[in-house]
C-alpha cells in the first residue's frame, strides 16, 4: 500500500470518528478519537470471532504504519510550532525560571525516580528487567505530551498562570525529555562500552543548546521575511517552510528538532512580532492555518494510538504492570515538581495546589508511545510498550476527563 492511501485511510477514519464524536459524544477530541478507536478496534476482535477478515486486514494496515517516525520526525514538529505559535509569550516570561526547572530537573528527577520504582516493582513480579532498561522507560514517560495537554487545558478553565506552567512546561520538558531518552538508549544498547560523561554532556548540549539555537534563528529569520512584505498567503507559506525546513536542519545536525519548534513557534507567536510583522488579515489567516494543523494532526494522532492496541502482546502480567505503573507515575512527578515549586513559590505568585494540579494535569501521549516502539527486543520492548499503552491510555481518557472539574474545584476562588 503506498503513502497516499495510507495517508488516505487515516484521514477518512479520522473524519468519521471526529463527526461521531462531535455530533453525540462531544468529548474533548483528543479523548474521544481514542476511545471511539479503542472501541472500533474492540469491535472488529469480536467480529473476528467469527470472520477475521477485516480483523487481518486492519493488523496488515497498522503494520505498513511506522508510528516512531510518522510522529518524532513528521508530525511532532507541527504540533508543537503550532502550539508554541498560540501560547501567551508574555506569560512564559514571567514563568520562564520554573519552567525551565520544571522541563530540565523535573524530568531528570522524575526519570530516576520512576527507573527506581520500576525495578523493585518488576522484580516483585518476577519480571527480571536490567535498571538500565527501567531507567530508559523512566525517560521515555517521564515528559508530559503537549499535543494531549493542549487539546484537553483548552476547556478546562485554568488560571493562566497556572494554563502557562502547565503549557510551557509540556513544551518544553517534550525535547528535553526526548533527548534523555536518546542519551540513556546510547548507554543502554553498548551496556559494556566505557560511559564517557563528556560525550554524555555533549549530545545533551549539542540537542537541546543547538535546537533552540536554530529555533531562534528560524523565529528571527521568518519575522524578518514577513516583516518586509504584507501577503497573508506568502506569510502562511513561510510559517509552513520554517517548519518543514527547520526540522530537516535539526535532523541533519543532530539538534532537538522539538526545541527547535517550540522557540521558533513562540517567537513568531509573540505579540510584538504579530503587532509589527503582521496585518490582521495575516494574522488571522495564520492562526487558523495552523489552528487546522493542529486539529487535523490531533486526530489522526489519536486514531493511529487507538490502533495500536492491535500490536501489542497483552500478557495479563504485562497489564498488571502497567495499572500498577499508574500510581507510581504519578508520586514520582508529584516529587519531582516538589523542590522547583517549593524554591520558586516564594518570588513568584504560584495558584495553591499547583503541584497536585500540574501532577494530575500531566498527562501522556503518543510522544511515549512512539518511544516505546523505538526499543529493541533486548530492551524489553514488548514490556515496556504494554506498560506505556495502558499508563497512556488512562491518563487521556481518564485524567483528561476529570482534569478540569479537578482545576476548577481546587481554583474555584481565584478570579
Amino acid at each position: 500500500m503506498d503513502y497516499y492511501s495510507i495517508a488516505t485511510i487515516l484521514i477518512v477514519l479520522s473524519a468519521g470518528f471526529g463527526y461521531i464524536n462531535e455530533k453525540f459524544l462531544k468529548l474533548p477530541i483528543t479523548i474521544g478519537l481514542m476511545v471511539i478507536t479503542i472501541v472500533f478496534t474492540v469491535v472488529l476482535v469480536g467480529i473476528a470471532q467469527f470472520d477475521d477478515t477485516l480483523l487481518v486486514q486492519e493488523r496488515e494496515f497498522i503494520a505498513l504504519i511506522d508510528f516512531e517516525t510518522v510522529l518524532l520526525d513528521i508530525m511532532l514538529s507541527f504540533l508543537l510550532f503550532a502550539g508554541a505559535l498560540h501560547t501567551n509569550f508574555n506569560q512564559l516570561k514571567v514563568q520562564r525560571w520554573p519552567i525551565l526547572a520544571f522541563a530540565t530537573v523535573g524530568v531528570l528527577v522524575s526519570t530516576f525516580l520512576v527507573g527506581i520504582a520500576m525495578f523493585y516493582v518488576l522484580m516483585l513480579m518476577d519480571l527480571n528487567v536490567d535498571f538500565i532498561y527501567c531507567l530508559l522507560f523512566g525517560a521515555l514517560i517521564s515528559p508530559t505530551d503537549p499535543i494531549a495537554v493542549l487539546g484537553i487545558l483548552k476547556k478546562a478553565g485554568a488560571p493562566k498562570k497556572l494554563e502557562t506552567k502547565i503549557v510551557g512546561e509540556s513544551l518544553f520538558n517534550d525535547g528535553v525529555g526526548v533527548v534523555v531518552f536518546l542519551t540513556i538508549f546510547a548507554i543502554a544498547a553498548k551496556p559494556n562500552a566505557a560511559i564517557e560523561l563528556a560525550d554524555i554532556a555533549t549530545l545533551f548540549g549539542q540537542e537541546v543548546i543547538g535546537g533552540i539555537v536554530l529555533g531562534l534563528f528560524l523565529g528571527w529569520i521568518t519575522y524578518r521575511l514577513m516583516r518586509s512584505i504584507d501577503s497573508y498567503e506568502i506569510e502562511v507559506i513561510l510559517t509552513l517552510a520554517s517548519v518543514m525546513g527547520g526540522t530537516m536542519l535539526a535532523h541533519k545536525f543532530h539538534l532537538s528538532a522539538p526545541l527547535a519548534m517550540v522557540t521558533a513557534g513562540l517567537i513568531v507567536g509573540n505579540d510584538t512580532v504579530r503587532n509589527s510583522a503582521m496585518s490582521e488579515t495575516t494574522e488571522l489567516y495564520v492562526d487558523k492555518f495552523w489552528e487546522l494543523v493542529d486539529v487535523l494532526l490531533n486526530t489522526i494522532l489519536f486514531v493511529m494510538i487507538g490502533m495500536e492496541m492491535l500490536v501489542l502482546t497483552l500478557d495479563g502480567k504485562y497489564i498488571y504492570a502497567g495499572l500498577l505503573a499508574i500510581p507510581l507515575i504519578l508520586v514520582c512527578r508529584y516529587i519531582s515538581l516538589w523542590l522547583p515549586i517549593k524554591f520558586f513559590e516564594m518570588r513568584l505568585d504560584f495558584v495553591p495546589k499547583t503541584n497536585l494540579i500540574m501532577t494530575w494535569g500531566g498527562l501522556r501521549g503518543g510522544i511515549s508511545i512512539a518511544l516505546a516502539l523505538s526499543l529493541t527486543k533486548d530492551m524489553h520492548r514488548e514490556l515496556f510498550l504494554v506498560i506505556t499503552y495502558v499508563v497512556v491510555v488512562v491518563s487521556i481518557v481518564g485524567q483528561g476527563l476529570t482534569v478540569g472539574p479537578i482545576i476548577k474545584r481546587l481554583t474555584k476562588s481565584i478570579v
